[in-house]
């Protein structure tokens, strides 16, 4: 159920407890950070803990509290809440029999238990844009009951490999407040319960060999071992809740009301809901414009940026491709960049975005990815700065802001000018045709990126199509922009009329009544059926001609479109593979071979509706996401799908663009809403 800005699940206590350790909930914190787990409390990846900030020093996203397990004692009865899963299916904790309902209100997670006529809530959030996170333990009925807290340290890299052993830890207790060390590091964790003074019992526990299941069925290492050096007691009673605080600032700048810090989320949420119009009234649109709200970040292991950015009168902002292991990636970016922030009124911010990423410009080449910890960029991309125009085009359409258009103009210019020149990784014009033309060794440049043990598995070397759909947008633009801004502008016409021509000549295939999807590769040309050839129609400005139009999407609704999104490749192919599952090696071999991706939805109900001017046709390609609120991420929509029934989802378990294409569409398409572009 969705009501009041809020996804509501309830709970059986005869049910498969399974369920519970299959659902995972998230919350964040604006910088990267976050807190994540399942709703059984049992942690199921190696990512999952109920600290996780995204650090300056040592850079990057640290599991710190990898989980808190509770101890509740009503009338002598004491409840275990969280725990672990062991080998052999055995696992502790008893949460799901005790669990009445769990609830996502404005992306504060929330648990609501019962034990002989005794109500109690336990709630999560994370202070915004910055590192702590705080824990409520609330009575709602009944008298009292006494509360013991245990959290287990890790102060391991989110994505680094989990420990066989826990490690060296030091704990330091001085009037309440509470510090953790690891011997081999420099984090200080800092941890109490309000409000004091509290008991803390010192009686240490080596936690050996949990199981992460997530990660056991990937075929990844599996095995954890954890470190808790006490846990804290309170009693709490009816209007005098209990709140664990965990952060890794200074005790000076934790000197808050911790419930009002729950408060202070919800109107915070309440605020940007209230920046736009279109999301009134739509309980589905309010739910996926607060999960758009988790990927917009302030990147936090990149505070020096920041301080950069201010100084000369700007912002850094940048956009995490997905929970919860990407972090920023150029093409997810601006991708999304326009269901995130401008289909939500976050104007500001998408132009923060976009001015954040003019900064790392180089060699004509927007950043594919910022690695986890790094400072410096990756470049391996043919398509990012491609999308990069198309953000940048909707921005200044929706927000009228041609003051950006202005200041990133030499900016642009420099990348129309590297790529006709030639750049990186081979990225060049072909001067025959005016087309793009990628190809490198070793390196996976379009969205199709997967890559395992040096093998691309999608290496798409040639002229894919979908590039020089963005490329003939691109160049369309800054012949318009160039005009406005009173610059010479003949040469970008006069290329994107090359471009077209060319491509209307040369990518046409005939046989299969459809667009190829790589052209010149180094075995010829490439008539595999995939999704790429819808973007020849759904950008600003089409490349194909319009007499194509509706064979393209005739070809794609019969053979890659699903409930869930469209397949990365047609059924009949050879590489078809219809389930993503397996090793590594198994699941990148199915990550574009027929998988699905949701995000390409949104791209082709823009070209359907071109075709068939039929909304409600739009809409009901949609009608299945309500419903994966529920589904793996709870609140979020998974980066994958199986492209077979039941279309299980894969992958991250909140993607950035799966929700933002979502969104885009879901507005596009309301009852009574104008289908233009």
């Amino acid at each position: 159920m969705i009501r009041d800005r809020q996804i509501v699940l309830s709970w059986n206590s005869d049910s498969d407890p399974t369920f519970l350790r299959s659902r995972e909930w998230l919350v964040t914190n604006g910088l990267g950070g976050y807190a994540s787990g399942t709703l059984a409390g049992i942690p199921a990846r190696k990512y999952h803990g109920l600290f996780v900030p995204n650090l300056a020093s040592p850079k990057g996203r640290h599991i710190l509290i990898s989980r808190c397990d509770e101890c509740v004692t009503i009338n002598d009865r004491q409840m275990h809440l969280g725990g672990a899963e062991y080998d052999s299916e055995r696992f502790e904790g008893e949460s799901h029999l005790f669990l009445k309902e769990f609830r996502l209100d404005h992306r504060i997670a929330v648990w609501t238990f019962e034990y002989a006529g005794v109500v109690f809530e336990k709630s999560i959030t994370m202070v915004h844009n910055q590192n702590t996170v705080c824990v409520q333990y609330r009575l709602l009925q009944g008298e009292a009951l006494e509360l013991q807290v245990r959290p287990f340290v890790s102060f391991r890299r989110h994505d680094e490999s989990p420990r066989a052993e826990p490690g060296s830890f030091m704990l330091e207790v001085r009037r309440g407040r509470h510090e953790v060390r690891h011997t081999d590091s420099d984090i200080v964790l800092r941890f109490g319960l309000r409000p004091g003074p509290t008991a803390f019992v010192t009686e240490e526990r080596d936690e050996s060999n949990f199981v992460y299941r997530i990660e056991r069925d990937r075929g990844d290492p599996e095995f954890e071992s954890a470190f808790s050096p006490g846990y804290l007691l309170a009693s709490v009673r009816p209007n005098h809740p209990a709140v664990f605080v965990a952060s890794t600032h200074a005790w000076e700048r934790l000197e808050f009301d911790a419930p009002a810090v729950f408060d202070a989320e919800r109107q915070r949420l309440d605020h940007l809901l209230s920046l736009t119009q279109v999301l009134k009234d739509d309980p589905v649109a309010e739910q996926l414009a607060m999960a758009a709200d988790q990927f917009i970040v302030l990147p936090g292991s990149r505070l020096e940026e920041s301080v950069l950015a201010q100084a000369a009168g700007g912002e850094l902002r940048s956009i995490y491709a997905g929970y919860h292991w990407f972090g920023d990636w150029g093409r997810d970016t601006m991708i999304s960049l326009e269901g995130l922030t401008l289909s939500t009124g976050r104007y500001r911010e998408a132009g923060a975005i976009l001015s954040t990423f003019s900064h790392y410009v180089k060699d004509g080449l927007l950043p594919n990815l910022f690695p986890e910890g790094e400072r410096q960029a990756l470049y391996h991309t043919v398509d990012a700065t491609l999308w990069y125009f198309h953000a940048i085009s909707r921005y200044v359409d929706i927000t009228t802001d041609r003051a950006l258009i202005r200041n990133l103009f030499p900016v642009l210019q420099s990348i129309i000018q590297h790529h006709i020149q030639g750049t990186l990784f081979n990225i060049h014009v072909d001067p025959n045709d005016g087309l793009i033309a990628a190809a490198a060794d070793g390196y996976q440049l379009t969205w199709m990126d997967a890559k395992v043990d040096g093998w691309v598995v999608t290496p798409r070397r040639g002229k894919p199509v979908e590039i020089q759909a963005l490329w003939h947008n691109a160049l369309q633009l800054m012949a318009h922009w160039a005009s406005q801004l009173h610059e010479p502008h003949e040469q970008y016409q006069k290329l994107a009329t090359q471009v077209r021509d060319s491509f209307n000549r040369r990518y046409w295939n005939e046989r299969r009544g459809c667009l190829y999807d790589v052209i010149d590769g180094p075995e010829g040309d490439d008539d595999a059926i995939r999704p790429n050839q819808v973007f020849a129609l759904s950008l600003q400005y089409p490349v194909l001609h319009q007499s194509r139009w509706k064979q393209v999407i005739d070809m794609i609704q019969a053979r890659l479109v699903t409930s869930h999104g469209l397949r990365t490749l047609s059924p009949d192919h050879s590489d078809y593979k219809s389930h993503y599952r397996g090793n590594l090696r198994e699941r990148d071999a199915a990550y574009h071979q027929g998988t699905v991706w949701p995000w390409l939805l949104g791209h082709y109900i823009d070209a359907y509706l071109l075709v068939y001017p039929d909304p409600a046709g739009a809409r009901a390609l949609l009608e299945a996401f309500p419903g994966h609120l529920y589904d793996a991420g709870i609140g979020s929509i998974s980066e994958i799908f199986d492209a077979e029934p039941p279309f299980s989802p894969g992958g991250c378990m909140a993607q950035a663009w799966s929700v933002a294409e979502v969104l885009r569409a879901w507005l596009k398409t309301r009852p009574g809403r104008s289908s233009s572009r």
